[in-house]
């Protein structure tokens, strides 16, 4: 297995200024695989309740992602509300509902613990060790984590960080977690504890890369309307990881093109609601979008 995930597959009940969805498909999980099983093989290790849709398991399988690790219990997905105002960087939690995910305890298949890549998802820094227990030798690992846990489970979450290679943060969570305003500093701060690759999700603004002491900005597309910004951060993810795993090594340029391919993908998520923006998208219109993105950060040599 190329890529193995280990995180939420939930179901989403999302409010913006431009419509609503009830009990939409979504979970970190959900939209990082269908994003990275474009470029590689993607194993999904996640918790589901008898309330998922058989067309979400259809989805996924339609779109090649491995099963093998998710597993189906008694009882209800985990849930999600959340309501986006205007200013899509702000959002208002509705409801939280653990459900199945409450007494989750992840297990890698033996064919998932040899995974190439390794992505710790958005959950609780004490089952992202039990994952990392579990894995042998995985050539990158990345996380993702959240304030929540910033502030609720520093310790472990600090435990986690010695053991990976790349961290996926929000500029206001890296000043969190480092203590630090300067984003260099913060970042820097970061790399200390052990990733030595920092991205920074500015949201609408873009993202940062920082590999060692390299930088590399890149902005977020302009799009003519955001619906549902839910999942961005975690789709980006996917179409960086993706890009990632389809190289044989990784270096600063691979890095780079990455970003690429995490803003593109993100762009399209927030287009629908739920992972409708995916669903359908052709590699024609990946291919043109990633090329609006390279005009839109090149420019003419004016130095004469």
């Amino acid at each position: 297995m190329q890529i193995v995930v280990v995180g939420s597959v939930a179901l989403d009940t999302v409010q913006t200024p431009w419509g609503e969805a009830y009990d939409a498909l979504g979970g970190s999980a959900t939209y990082f695989s269908l994003t990275a099983v474009r470029q590689a093989e993607v194993g999904l290790v996640a918790v589901v309740g008898e309330d998922l849709p058989d067309s979400a398991l259809e989805l996924f399988g339609q779109k090649g992602v491995d099963l093998a690790g998710l597993e189906r219990t008694e009882g209800k997905c985990f849930r999600w509300g959340g309501r986006y105002h205007a200013d899509i960087n702000h959002r208002d939690t509705l409801f939280t509902q653990l459900n199945v995910f409450e007494h989750f305890h992840p297990k890698l298949p033996e064919s998932y613990r040899k995974a190439d890549i390794l992505f710790l998802a958005n959950i609780h820094p004490a089952l992202q060790m039990e994952v990392l227990e579990q894995a042998q030798k995985p050539r990158l690992v990345a996380v993702d984590t959240m304030n929540l846990w910033i502030d609720s489970a520093r310790d472990e979450l600090l435990e986690v960080l010695r053991r990976v290679d790349l961290v996926f943060l929000n500029d206001e969570e890296v000043r969190q977690l480092s203590g630090r305003y300067s984003l260099p500093e913060a970042v820097a701060q970061v790399q200390a504890m052990g990733p030595g690759i920092v991205v920074v999700k500015k949201g609408e603004h873009g993202a940062l890369l920082f590999d060692g002491k390299r930088c590399f900005a890149l902005p977020a597309l302009v799009l003519d309307q955001v619906v549902d910004p839910t999942g961005a951060g975690d789709t980006f993810a996917g179409g960086f990881l993706g890009h990632v795993a389809s190289k044989e090594t990784i270096d600063h340029d691979v890095l780079r093109e990455a970003m690429v391919r995490g803003t593109v993908m993100a762009s399209f998520a927030t287009e629908g609601f739920s992972v409708d923006g995916l669903r359908d998208l052709s590699s024609e219109a990946i291919a043109d979008r990633r090329e609006e993105l390279r005009r839109l950060t090149s420019w003419p040599d004016g130095s004469a």
